[in-house]
């Protein structure tokens, strides 16, 4: 009998199918289509672990399936090659950031080949090759000339061991996220797109996508659009005669017993002649060394500084101290607040830190109440409701507006390896964006990469380069020495991937709406930034007519991380690293590590990595190896059949068949391998009763196969073929179930979530309340509707209906 021998077989099947172009497609309007990709990886030297692999395996199992579905599957990937990481490597090293790139990519490439990834190789794009980025650079003169790329003067988080701005997620108490190096903020003169005029739209378009819940809150709060009233205090010795204050709870007005401006505020007040008090300057020093994220923690230290100025309620003409306190933030709002002790958290904990008054305007039994009742001690307004007494302040004392903490993407990187902003400045014209017939504006060949040291890039020492003629007046000008934030190269890539090789425009419309939006788009990372810049790009395209839809990506599955086996975070630094060509050059082979990596635990939880797991993977893959083999030695001899034996056989690879079928749409791949492997076990029970020469042991071990074929795709082909397959086992139709081999022991049952069907769930007729909710979880769309919420009562009809209550 032969022996399952990955090191021969994997190779062997990777290059058929590189030979055959089995995983390239075009364009088909006769077929359904499916388009399944991961989020962009960058390619680092120290190439892929375990766990990038969880994350490509997820994306690769589910488009071998939708390949098996008879659907036209686009899976195809590309390198985001732009940043950092390259450029200091560059300033380190001395090899170009364009070598090392190449190297880079080159071992990432190799890794994910020999991991057998079906990818379409045909539309490989790279953000860093001028033939791509010829076009990032064409959507931002677009962007230009609608007037949602602008440039402006403010103050920016500046790395000085890096020499480039940092935007606010990339600081760290105080520090860089990459050097570690501490930053300051410095006036610099930036390019930024003005994401905020689509703020409306991105909020709107999250309410039909198929997203995980967590991630459209954290796309709700980085947008963060709240209405409310704005409310004009009058100071008494102050810079000026009036503080405008936002807030969404107008009703409150009354117990507003203090108010709070941001350190930016404060600033700004000292630059136009205020005297502050002592202490007040020093505070708005250590407040700007945080970044926004680090001061809007709710668990932190409240810490403040008396303005020594007083303010006059409007409501009840008491006067109230005006405070400076880094949870306000300088850019939302008016960048001062009215606090409200009894009514807000983080105004009630900084009252008590210094002291200061708390007057309840809600009745409640609650310390701090934060919900709608009846308005008391609030005058002419006692006895309502503070909804109605919202509406009615407003109205009498306040101003109706609407605002985001969303800023305007700041886009402007002091760095060399980067697409250079196609922008040329003329003393006489300004800002002139380069003609289109001139684009790509290409990086230069550069001895240094070490940035000029006056707030520019590398690029600002390529004199030939800098100096050109202005496109409009034809006088000297000089090119844009920034370059874009990395991020602008990955908000269109997806696109570019219908239509990689077009050098007349970016894409074709006719691909894109065909293709497009992504069916099925897989990453761990990038849960806000990337996400909202890719769907404001679409958006923006959608509205100059180049595609057709206003969503790029229709379901995004987030999946969680591979931990070390000490449960930190692989990396390179930290030497924890587990490279998947060991385990496949040991002899587990890529077949056994991309199933153990799905089979760990639930896709969307972070697991730990256990070095002997992989074994059971590898385990059972031999088991599926030896019988068949068996079967195929034994097919000469004669048989006798045994019809209930037969049907002992099918009942139990057709209930295999539906396990695995409804799990792969609900992205519950552990628990479709389990069935699988339960299924393998059985048949070894009946493989002592059952003749394996029967033509009855064919048939199975083909559906076996065949549903094994997504999460093993090596062995399974193999297998395929000696069983007698005709096409590539990826390409054969996935095998339909028969109701009548597991009707009798199955029942449907309708999940509902606060009385709306959220899905249905095949279980055994005799399955416990217990066991129904447990499968339940596992439903993508139940999922949705649980997340972040609690269950506080479940009514299940035996059968029929399983009903959670949340709130």
């Amino acid at each position: 009998m032969s022996r399952y021998n990955p090191r021969e077989l994997e190779p062997k099947w990777q290059k058929i199918w590189e030979d055959t172009k089995l995983f390239e497609v075009t364009e088909d309007p006769s077929k359904p289509k499916s388009y399944v990709i991961d989020m962009f990886p960058y390619p680092s030297g120290a190439g892929l672990h375990v766990g990038h692999v969880r994350n490509f395996s997820i994306s690769d199992t589910q488009a071998l399936y939708q390949r098996q579905q008879g659907k036209n599957v686009l899976r195809t990937i590309g390198f985001d090659a732009f940043g950092l990481p390259t450029e200091n490597y560059a300033i380190k090293t001395g090899v170009s950031p364009q070598e090392a790139t190449a190297q880079n990519v080159e071992i990432f490439k190799g890794q994910l080949k020999k991991l057998g990834m079906s990818y379409d190789w045909s539309r490989e794009v790279l953000t860093t090759d001028p033939s791509y980025y010829k076009w990032t650079q064409w959507i931002f003169t677009q962007l230009y000339k609608n007037n949602l790329a602008y440039q402006k003067e403010n103050l920016q988080w500046w790395c000085e061991h890096d020499q480039t701005v940092l935007a606010d997620e990339q600081v760290i108490n105080g520090r860089c996220w990459r050097c570690e190096n501490p930053v300051e903020k410095k006036a610099l003169k930036q390019w930024l797109f003005k994401i905020t005029d689509y703020a409306d739209r991105l909020l709107d378009g999250l309410e039909d996508l198929d997203w995980p819940e967590k991630i459209k809150i954290q796309q709700r709060n980085w947008i963060g659009r709240s209405v409310g009233a704005e409310v004009e205090f009058k100071l008494k010795d102050g810079p000026q005669d009036v503080l405008t204050v936002f807030t969404t709870r107008a009703d409150t007005l009354a117990g507003a017993t203090f108010l709070v401006i941001s350190p930016e505020l404060a600033q700004t007040w000292i630059s136009d002649g205020w005297k502050a008090p002592d202490g007040v300057i020093q505070y708005i020093s250590d407040a700007t060394q945080k970044s926004e994220i680090e001061r809007q923690e709710t668990d932190r230290k409240k810490t403040g500084v008396n303005t020594e100025i007083t303010a006059v309620n409007p409501l009840t003409k008491k006067e109230i101290p005006v405070w400076v306190a880094d949870y306000v933030l300088g850019g939302y709002g008016t960048g001062a607040i009215m606090a409200v002790p009894a009514h807000d958290q983080r105004d009630n904990e900084f009252a008590k830190a210094f002291d200061l008054p708390i007057t309840t305007v809600i009745e409640s039994e609650e310390e701090v109440y934060s919900g709608e009742g009846i308005m008391i001690n609030s005058g002419t307004y006692d006895g309502i409701s503070s909804s109605e007494a919202r509406d009615k302040i407003t109205a009498e004392i306040g101003t109706e507006r609407v605002n985001y903490k969303m800023r305007d993407w700041l886009i402007s990187r002091q760095r060399y390896w980067g697409a250079p902003i196609p922008i040329i400045h003329c003393p006489e014209c300004g800002a002139v964006p380069v003609p289109e017939d001139q684009l790509p504006v290409e990086l230069p060949a550069l001895e240094s990469y070490q940035p000029s040291g006056d707030g520019r890039s590398a690029l600002a020492r390529a004199e030939e380069w800098l100096h050109v003629d202005c496109p409009q007046c034809g006088g000297k000008a000089e090119r844009e020495t920034d370059t874009m934030d990395g991020y602008a190269c990955s908000s269109w890539y997806f696109l570019r991937y219908t239509d990689p090789k077009n050098d007349k425009a970016a894409f074709d419309r006719d691909n894109v709406d065909y293709w497009l939006p992504v069916d099925t788009y897989v990453g761990g990372d990038h849960a806000v930034a990337h996400l909202l810049y890719a769907r404001f790009w679409t958006m923006f395209l959608k509205d100059q007519g180049l595609v057709g839809f206003e969503e790029p990506f229709k379901g995004l599955r987030y999946n969680g991380y591979i931990l070390a086996p000490d449960g930190l975070k692989m990396s390179k630094s930290k030497g924890n690293v587990v490279n998947p060509n060991d385990l496949i050059d040991e002899g587990y082979g890529a077949d056994a590590l991309r199933m153990y990596e799905l089979f760990i635990g639930p896709y969307e939880q972070n697991v730990n990595w256990n070095p002997t797991g992989i074994d059971g993977t590898k385990r059972f893959l031999n088991r599926v190896w030896a019988l068949t083999q068996d079967h195929l030695e034994a097919r000469g001899e004669s048989v006798s059949g045994d019809s209930k034996l037969e049907t002992a056989l099918a009942v139990v690879t057709h209930k295999a068949i539906k396990k695995v079928t409804v799990d792969l749409e609900n992205f519950s791949f552990n628990t479709a391998i389990a069935a699988m492997m339960e299924a393998v076990n059985e048949m070894y029970k009946l493989k002592t009763e059952l003749s394996l020469g029967s033509e009855a042991w064919n048939q199975n071990l083909k559906l076996l196969v065949q549903i094994l074929a997504p999460f093993a795709p090596h062995v399974t082909e193999e297998l395929w073929q000696q069983l007698g397959g005709e096409t590539s086992v990826h390409v054969a139709n996935w095998p339909a179930f028969d109701e009548k081999l597991v009707q009798d022991e199955l029942v449907t049952v309708v999940v509902q979530v606060n009385g709306k069907v959220r899905g249905k769930l095949e279980v055994a007729v005799d399955a416990s309340e217990d066991e129904v909710r447990g499968s339940a979880y596992e439903i993508e769309s139940v999922k949705t509707h649980l997340e972040g919420k609690e269950i506080i009562k479940s009514i299940y009809v035996p059968g029929k209906i399983l009903n959670m209550v949340v709130k």
